[in-house]
């Protein structure tokens, strides 16, 4: 009776989830919301008629009637979702808001300062508990009007700019330098770089970490060798093309983003030279072991990252209001191959 009279297509209510149970919508509300006290017979029956119905609790609705008036929704703001950096970021926030109860909601500023915004304004409109962000812009003060409204956020990956939160970062410069010495150690002189944008914050503290091993060695530095801005695979593969087919190409490269090593890699293999010139990259990528040869990275460590990142969100959410926090977490150099090929 109950699915002939609700209209096709239409979701089921708690009505017709408590009339199937034969109690009352207060008693099925307990049960969803796992308040003690029902007796194990009246859950079962409750339970079954939920999966008999399909019926999804109205998390909007509950929303509205709660006395904390949070939303039990998080907002997180990544460079690009199908970076696996990324990818691995948002997975270790999930896990963390899960055992929570918290829905993470996603999204990708490609690094442009106006989408940061209009994301964190798509959040904000949905009323989300707080924010983990990766930013893109140089002034976050526009997030003050968001912290007086009570929105908890911390950043990840990169500090902000304007603004006092908490962070939690990769130690960019000292794992450049753990890489950059691990080339000059086995006799490189010649050591070609490949950054990214330097407006970008951590592009700009790599290059910074590359520039100090080189002149604590008493290596002057090179144009030559540099090449900055490099954005993506295609652009990272002509730009080290570029950089190996000089009159006195360098014996070794440092890539200081994981996509830009896979087009640092592709050049070295289309030129015949991954046995030849040396290639450590800064940040791990999926099958960078299954190469020939292995390609060396300075990992970081997104996974520690995201959790402790959303571990200090909830701390503030719970109340924590001591003073902001800056995690640095370490790097690791793994030798797999590439970054071992003497000059």
């Amino acid at each position: 009776m109950l699915t002939r009279t609700r209209p096709v297509g239409a979701r089921a209510t708690i009505r017709d989830v408590a009339a199937l149970a034969g109690v009352s919508p207060k008693s099925v509300s307990r049960v969803v919301n796992q308040v003690p006290g029902s007796s194990p017979k009246l859950k079962a029956r409750v339970l079954d008629a939920i999966e008999r119905l399909d019926y999804r609790p109205d998390l909007t609705a509950s929303r509205l009637r709660r006395t904390d008036g949070r939303s039990a929704t998080i907002g997180l703001v990544l460079e690009d979702v199908s970076n696996p950096f990324s990818s691995a970021l948002q997975r270790a926030i999930e896990d963390v808001a899960m055992r929570r109860g918290v829905l993470v909601l996603a999204g990708s500023s490609d690094e442009d300062a106006r989408r940061e915004k209009h994301l964190i304004g798509a959040f904000a409109s949905r009323r989300v508990d707080g924010l983990v962000i990766v930013p893109a812009g140089l002034d976050h003060s526009y997030l003050l009007s968001e912290r007086k409204a009570g929105t908890a956020m911390v950043f990840v990956d990169r500090t902000p700019c304007f603004f006092d939160a908490d962070s939690v970062v990769s130690d960019n410069i000292g794992g450049v330098r753990a890489g950059v010495r691990h080339l000059i150690d086995i006799g490189h002189r010649r050591i070609g770089y490949l950054g990214d944008v330097q407006t970008i914050a951590t592009a700009k503290l790599r290059y910074a970490g590359y520039r100090e091993e080189m002149e604590r060695h008493s290596l002057s530095l090179d144009a030559d060798l540099v090449r900055l801005g490099v954005t993506g695979i295609d652009h990272a593969e002509e730009a080290a093309t570029e950089l190996l087919s000089s009159d006195n190409p360098p014996t070794a490269l440092f890539s200081a983003q994981n996509m830009l090593t896979i087009g640092a890699y592709r050049a070295l293999r289309k030129m015949g030279l991954e046995h030849r010139v040396a290639l450590i990259g800064f940040d791990d990528f999926l099958l960078a072991d299954m190469l020939q040869p292995g390609v060396t990275v300075v990992a970081q460590d997104p996974t520690s990252m995201g959790r402790i990142a959303a571990e200090l969100l909830f701390r503030r959410l719970d109340g924590d209001d001591s003073a902001t926090i800056g995690e640095v977490v370490p790097t690791k150099l793994i030798q797999r191959g590439s970054g071992e090929l003497q000059p």
